[in-house]
């Protein structure tokens, strides 16, 4: 058994949280929520975005107060001062954005702030810290190199990273926030493995994810929030991803990709040869007015890169065409004149203006186009934020709200109403769905399939296969660099395009 996990009984009660409630300002973030997770098991938390999940979760980690509420861990009454406090009861939450020291070693981040020390004063024993992570790799079969420096790391191995800190200070009970939405499906794949060897070694594991497919799959408890309000709990065996929905959104989500009515008119945007070696090498696609083109590949095939390179921020050889006109773009400001938008795959660094307010985030893009170059004007600036959020259905609490008290998917249209105000006509979409509930995720496909009845031409990458069958006209492969496939959706199948992403043929 894991170390620190010694008194652990599985299928004890390892958390039980009664009454929980807590308001930020006007807003009921939760009410008079019950949970409970077992030792040795793995509880699903699922629900809509602002549902409350993360904000229950941060309360178990010490991060917030309670309003008011009882919190027990494995029997004995608990009040959290900080997430310090949460630590030495047994309580480590693994964030979403992962919390790590890019430039020390595994071992030093493992053993950040908890380091062995040696016989003199103020001194670290370094032998004793990489043998000590050493040991505990072993233990749960993790492949890492402890010396190794976690910014030479993929993704898959930081969240292994972070999994191991927890082990470090002899933690019982592991809450992971959306810990797939950044990883591939191999490294998917491998944290699933790791999350059960935690669950046979007695861990309690409680898991927030929008992907309803690993839920089933992976956990043997649910608990829906809905509102702030749980709504459910039950095994896992008694519910399928409809009745989980179902409980999600209180109602049924019927035709969850909208029917695509639109005929793709003459080509609107012509790449020939785009080349930026050694991540792309000679790709050549077309797309149509009011087309919808997909884009799969594994991580690491190019997908991005070539997003990147579209858009301006990396340097390429080769023709972009737009409208028949032949483009130089060197920087972005450049492609966002010319009509070009990427809405980033990460919208919380790369896209939004967290602490700024809606208004600057959603037209920062447009001040050019508006006259607002010199001298902003922020009545004119509000009105026109508010009537294009406003066509996008975007929850807020006003135009003047910082983008961060936004749900996941209330940021992503935020992004979306940024390049409609910039009136641009070609959209690429970089994993526009990434960690947003399933409810948000069908309001984004129908935002597409508006985007397009206007004449749009739209690029969508995902590593979604069945959303990218469920809203695209075709589907463009990538491999190493290259383009491997130009594939009809209609025509298509989930195997035919793995095989050509991962698949080497001649």
């Amino acid at each position: 058994m894991i170390r620190g996990a010694k008194n652990t009984v599985t299928g004890a009660c390892a958390v039980r949280m009664e009454d929980v409630s807590k308001c930020f300002g006007p807003v009921q973030a939760l009410w008079r929520v019950d949970f409970r997770a077992a030792a040795g098991s793995v509880h699903a938390v699922v629900g809509e975005n602002g549902a409350g999940k993360s904000t229950l979760m941060k309360i178990l980690a010490g991060l917030y107060p309670p309003d008011s509420g009882r919190i027990e861990i494995y029997g004995r009454p608990f009040s959290f001062a900080g997430p310090r406090d949460a630590l030495e009861a047994g309580v480590a939450m693994i964030y979403q954005d992962l919390d790590l020291a890019e430039h020390l070693s595994v071992a030093e981040n493992v053993f950040l702030g908890n380091e062995p020390r040696w016989f003199m004063p103020g001194t670290v024993n370094r032998r004793a810290m990489t043998q000590q992570t050493h040991r505990l790799a072993e233990k749960c079969n993790f492949s890492i190199d402890p010396t190794a420096v976690v910014s030479g790391l993929s993704t898959g191995d930081c969240q292994v990273v972070e999994i191991l800190k927890a082990l470090a200070r002899r933690s019982r009970i592991i809450v992971m926030d959306e810990p797939t939405s950044s990883l591939s499906e191999t490294e998917a794949g491998r944290l699933f493995a790791t999350i059960r060897t935690l669950r046979d070694r007695g861990i309690c594991v409680v898991y927030i994810s929008h992907r309803l497919e690993e839920i089933v799959n992976l956990a043997d408890e649910v608990t829906v929030l809905r509102d702030g309000r749980r709504v459910h709990n039950s095994a896992t065996g008694k519910l399928n991803i409809g009745r989980i929905v179902r409980h999600m959104v209180g109602r049924e989500l019927t035709d969850f990709f909208p029917s695509r009515q639109t005929r793709p008119g003459g080509v609107l945007v012509r790449v020939k040869e785009l080349a930026a070696p050694p991540k792309l090498r000679g790709i050549s696609f077309e797309i149509g007015a009011g087309e919808i083109v997909g884009m799969a590949g594994l991580v690491g095939s190019g997908r991005t890169d070539l997003a990147r390179a579209v858009f301006g921020l990396e340097k390429h050889a080769g023709v972009v065409e737009l409208d028949g006109q032949r483009l130089s773009v060197e920087r972005p400001s450049e492609a966002i004149k010319k009509g070009i938008a990427l809405l980033t795959e990460d919208r919380k660094r790369t896209g939004l203006f967290l602490q700024l307010p809606c208004s600057w985030n959603v037209s920062i893009a447009a001040l050019d186009r508006l006259g607002m170059r010199r001298l902003i004007r922020p009545a004119r600036e509000n009105a026109l934020v508010e009537e294009v959020c406003c066509r996008l259905n975007v929850k807020w609490p006003s135009v003047r709200a910082a983008a961060q008290s936004l749900s996941g998917g209330n940021q992503q249209k935020l992004l979306i109403a940024r390049w409609l105000l910039a009136a641009s006509r070609f959209l690429i979409f970089d994993e526009p769905t990434r960690g947003i509930d399933v409810g948000a995720k069908k309001e984004i496909y129908g935002l597409l399939n508006r985007l397009a009845e206007e004449g749009k031409a739209i690029l969508f990458i995902s590593s979604e296969l069945p959303e990218l069958l469920g809203i695209t006209d075709r589907i463009l492969v990538m491999r190493r660099g290259r383009l491997v496939g130009n594939l009809r959706t209609a025509a298509t199948t989930q195997d035919e395009i793995m095989h050509l992403a991962a698949v080497e043929t001649d």
